[in-house]
């Protein structure tokens, strides 16, 4: 059985977009739309331990000028319910039965971290559910480093908590004076909206997520050359998260791929370069 909340207007900015809920099987799924209600839409896919609120607004924004753009919190995440899942596949299915819980027969997909690997998933046990699929700061099943991320993580996310900064400022930029300044700017972002943010996520699904990530380092690798719809893979040149020779691995496995590495950038390329990040998703998803 499932159930759906849903706001008839069109929102055109994510600071804007209501929170929402669609109920599967008794679980409450927490979503946020904007944009235009006709073609394909987009579904947004984020990285560990985020919530609706950790999407770039001006990212969304952005598509949001053209697109359907449907912004998720995976099960136990944020105003989702249940517990969250402890592999991949999980959110995969979980992801699935969203979308065609919402009555969409084709989306495109933007997974960025976390996101990259379910959507990368998605694409490849629903075939003909995925038009264009677009793979940012990610790697592919078994990919080198992705078992590590806690190892690499934690100790900047002490750093973050002695500093009194939020870890992304360390864990998504560069430690060079372009990477300081974008990581500022970006966290800013995320703070633009005042009302009706999503819930903080707790240390438990912040471990269990983890989980999930390092059993994806460890998973055997995915045939990506049975992906056979157009893809744009995005990084920054130093992710020290998911390590950008995933990316460039991942655009070798998958014909026709589509390839964007930014300079001086790091996990959170996209973010640090959104306005050509922005720019190029656009020309990708319109072609």
């Amino acid at each position: 059985m499932s159930s759906i909340t849903s706001i008839s207007r069109t929102i055109h900015r994510y600071i804007d977009a209501p929170n929402q809920s669609i109920t599967i099987d008794g679980v409450p799924f927490a979503y946020r739309e904007l944009g235009p209600k006709t073609g394909v839409p987009i579904v947004l896919l984020n990285h560990w331990g985020a919530v609706l609120d950790n999407f770039d607004p001006r990212v969304v924004d952005a598509l949001a000028l053209h697109h359907r753009v449907i912004a998720i919190d995976y099960r136990g995440i944020g105003g989702s319910g249940g517990s969250a899942p402890l592999t991949v596949d999980e959110m995969t299915q979980d992801t699935i039965r969203l979308i065609r819980q919402m009555g969409l027969e084709t989306v495109d997909l933007l997974g960025f971290s976390l996101g990259g690997f379910v959507a990368q998933d998605v694409a490849l046990k629903a075939p003909g559910l995925v038009r264009k699929l677009i793979l940012a700061g990610t790697g592919p099943a078994g990919g080198k480093g992705i078992d590590r991320v806690g190892r690499v993580s934690w100790p900047l996310i002490l750093k973050g908590m002695l500093t009194l900064r939020d870890p992304k400022f360390y864990l998504f930029f560069t430690a060079t004076a372009n990477g300081r300044h974008a990581a500022k700017a970006f966290l800013a972002r995320l703070k633009e909206r005042k009302a009706d943010r999503d819930k903080d996520v707790t240390p438990k699904v912040f471990l269990r997520q983890l989980k999930a990530i390092t059993a994806w380092g460890r998973h055997a690798p995915q045939n990506l050359g049975a992906l056979k719809i157009p893809v744009l893979i995005a990084n920054g040149d130093n992710d020290i998260m998911v390590p950008t020779e995933n990316s460039i691995d991942m655009a070798q496995r998958i014909a026709g791929a589509e390839l964007v590495i930014y300079p001086d950038a790091g996990h959170g390329g996209i973010f640090q370069n959104h306005d050509a990040f922005s720019k190029t998703a656009l020309t990708f998803l319109a072609a």
